[in-house]
């Protein structure tokens, strides 16, 4: 086979610019051959002329456009020594004669003049004759008229398309077909290396899409029973959860033809650009099916149509999406041909786009738990050198509420930490240097701060701290640090657990944990400042939640004001009247000063504890729990999943799988 490819060399595939290329060189050639380009007369001068036909060697005298002149000899003059030199050559044969010499002369009447009164004196005979001739370029002053418009027709071409797609890939990247489809084909002859192995958690979605692509492989399983293939299905997620690169294990395990493209890839300037890509996508979907067509951010055209009959460019995404709902269930069925979509914002989408039999399941894409950030983490450190000692479950531990692509980039982060550090593998440093990178930014050890307010963070992050050692439901603290990073002064690192609902007492401890800090202030120096803005923000929101979402405030009841489908955001009017507007917001106030006043209590009766715990930080910047531990005592609440045993932890785990309701940290 190979010789066979030497021997037989691709042939060059025909181009439209080669017929562009050979229309100019014919151009050319017309212009150099309509020309004297090809004709070499001898150069001379007006005088050596009136020379010359003194002598009587002057046959012909051709005045050419009325500024130069072409001298002919006679015959006997071309015999002469001194024009031997003179006889014209050419590169091509020509049928007409040929100047001896030419010369350009200033003004025509004077040379006119010049020439009769040589004659009249020399009484010449025969006397020379005296022609007059007008050239044209026909070909070059066409070619220059035409210059200007073929400009502007290259610019408009180029222009279209550039705004088409441009480039050689794609159809839209010429003009005439910019109303076919961007998507791009993957099939048997495409490698596609991800495949489901590489899709780490996600057992759910991964269940749901396999089966979609067993169907494709074998239909008979499923419609001798009677089934019919699916129509769609919608991935929906939280950014960086995994949806796409689901899609692309779908397209390399299934040895079907995969059209890929994004949402945006229909929108178009122009009119009925979007759908007339459409028609062409189904169009090629059909004539290979069994297909599958992924839309990515399918959001960008399937937004729900508005109301109001407005023109303009929301026209045109509606006509967009109408196209789209007709092809995927109108009138014509489309034979084993599957369309997969992706989005993040599903609560935007177009009613009809999400009933059965146009998306026929929703597939969502959750934030990964800690058994499936172990995974994503095993998926993730194959290809880095890492120390033998790494603790796996510890790493998916310190991760709550990290997504698959958050996990990717603090494997990442961990690798360029270590790397620049001059080590020779990644340890466990490095990943909570790179967990502490990610949630709270760089860090600022040059940041110019005077002593008293270094005094005074100090003692607002020992507050978070006393606090929640001394609260049941207070996150488990890791670390606290006075080190400036990002836009916080200083921070608490908590590890909240993952739950799946959230008691009232819970909630409270977490208030009352935030508010630590700004009640250290209030008990060591009596006074306070502008540094719990972040703690006041989250219990804020916390109360807020609790009275008017969840329902959890005897005096409001057994009501909530949330509207899951997102239309109603108190756009003109609240749904509750003014009266129970100030009841909420009296019942937000209590509850905040409730556990602030906790807060105060509880510091104030353990004043000598956080006054020797704000000194360690002062002194080491930086504490974890050990350094609580030698100042409080073993915490009296500590529970069993917290114990360092990662093997009875992933038991533990496995029996109460819990999601987090809280930050990832608490940064300020």
């Amino acid at each position: 086979m190979a010789d066979k490819k030497k021997i037989n060399p691709k042939k060059p595939k025909f181009s439209p610019y080669w017929i562009y290329g050979i229309i100019i060189a014919v151009f050319l050639t017309m212009q150099l051959f309509s020309g004297s380009s090809f004709q070499d007369s001898s150069p001379t001068t007006p005088s050596q002329f009136m020379t010359y036909l003194k002598d009587g060697d002057v046959e012909k005298v051709e005045i050419v456009n009325r500024r130069e002149a072409k001298v002919y000899l006679t015959a006997e003059a071309e015999q002469k020594e001194i024009h031997k030199k003179s006889k014209p050559t050419s590169l091509l044969p020509s049928a007409t004669r040929m100047p001896n010499y030419k010369f350009e002369f200033g003004d025509l009447q004077n040379f006119e003049d010049e020439i009769s009164k040589v004659i009249s004196e020399e009484n010449l005979d025969p006397k020379p004759k005296v022609e007059y001739k007008t050239e044209q370029n026909l070909w070059g002053d066409f070619l220059i008229g035409l210059l200007p418009f073929i400009l502007l027709i290259g610019v408009w071409i180029f222009i279209m398309r550039r705004m088409s797609g441009g480039g050689a890939g794609g159809g839209g990247s010429q003009i005439f077909n910019i109303g076919k489809s961007k998507a791009k084909l993957f099939d048997e002859n495409t490698e596609v290396k991800t495949t489901f192995k590489d899709v780490a958690g996600l057992e759910g979605a991964k269940e749901e899409v396999q089966e979609i692509v067993d169907f494709l492989k074998n239909p008979e399983k499923y419609t001798s029973l009677g089934g019919k293939i699916p129509k769609g299905a919608l991935l929906v997620g939280s950014p960086g959860t995994g949806k796409t690169l689901l899609a692309k294990a779908v397209a390399g395990e299934a040895k079907v033809p995969f059209f890929s493209l994004s949402g945006s890839d229909f929108v178009e300037m122009f009119v009925g650009v979007g759908a007339s890509r459409v028609r062409d996508l189904f169009k090629q979907a059909k004539e290979k099916s069994p297909a599958i067509i992924f839309i990515d951010e399918i959001d960008a055209i399937g937004r729900a149509r508005g109301k109001n009959n407005f023109s303009g460019s929301n026209d045109e995404r509606e006509n967009t999406l109408n196209q789209l709902l007709t092809e995927m269930d109108g009138f014509g069925t489309n034979t084993n041909v599957i369309v997969l979509a992706a989005t993040n914002r599903a609560d935007v989408l177009d009613k009809a786009l999400m009933r059965a039999g146009r998306f026929d399941r929703q597939i969502f894409v959750d934030l990964p738990d800690v058994r499936e950030r172990k995974e994503i983490f095993e998926v993730h450190l194959r290809p880095l050198k890492k120390a033998k000692d790494l603790d796996i479950d510890f790493l998916a531990r310190q991760t709550p509420g990290f997504s698959g692509a958050d996990i990717a980039n603090v494997c990442n982060e961990a690798a360029l930490i270590a790397a620049r550090q001059g080590k020779k593998a990644v340890d466990k440093q490095d990943f909570l240097d790179a967990v502490d990178r990610i949630v709270g930014g760089l860090e600022k050890k040059n940041k110019i701060m005077t002593v008293a307010e270094k005094k005074a963070i100090a003692y607002h992050e020992a507050g978070h701290a006393t606090v929640s050692w001394m609260l049941e439901h207070a996150a488990p603290l890791v670390k606290v640090t006075i080190v400036p990073r990002g836009r916080s002064l200083g921070a608490a690192w908590y590890l909240p657990e993952e739950r799946l609902i959230v008691h009232p007492e819970q909630m409270l401890d977490e208030m009352c944990s935030a508010l630590g800090g700004r009640a250290a202030e209030k008990v060591i120096f009596n006074r306070i400042s502008t540094g719990a803005l972040s703690d006041l923000e989250k219990v804020t929101k916390q109360a807020r939640a609790m009275v008017t979402i969840y329902g959890l405030s005897d005096k409001v009841g057994n009501l909530t004001y949330y509207d899951s489908s997102g239309q109603n955001e108190y756009g003109f009017t609240k749904p509750y009247s003014e009266k129970t507007a100030e009841l909420i917001d009296k019942e937000i106030s209590d509850i905040i000063e409730e556990q602030y006043q906790r807060a105060v209590k509880l510091l104030e009766e353990n004043r000598d504890k956080l006054t020797l715990l704000a000194e360690v930080l002062l002194e080491k910047e930086v504490i974890f729990k050990d350094n609580l531990e030698k100042i409080f005592g073993k915490r009296p609440f500590e529970k069993e999943e917290l114990v360092e045993d990662s093997k009875k932890l992933v038991k533990e785990d496995e029996i109460e799988e819990v999601k987090s309701d809280t930050d990832k940290s608490e940064d300020k």
